[in-house]
């Protein structure tokens, strides 16, 4: 079974993009919430420092929705390679 390629780097770069933008959000309404998560995400994005600012808040969202659309493309190529792979051998059997 092929797994959408285009559908899992929608699917991934939105929860992954969400979820980032949840907690910046709730970071700017609440200082301390979530701070040591986007310190590592600031270790992480070059160019983003974990302030609570609006201009920090879309940049760290947009580092994580095209981390999320790379990170599951190559999640979907992957298993659909492998599974490529994994299936001719089970026809052989």
């Amino acid at each position: 079974m092929k797994l959408s390629i285009r559908a899992l780097t929608i699917t991934c770069a939105i929860l992954w993009g969400g979820s980032v933008l949840c907690v910046a959000v709730a970071n700017l309404l609440w200082p301390p919430y979530g701070a040591g998560f986007l310190e590592v995400l600031a270790s992480v994005y070059p160019g983003y420092s974990a302030d609570s600012t609006f201009g920090g808040l879309l940049n760290v969202t947009l580092y994580a929705l095209v981390d999320g659309a790379v990170g599951g493309l190559i999640l979907g190529w992957l298993y659909n390679l492998l599974a490529a792979k994994c299936e001719g051998k089970n026809k052989e059997i």
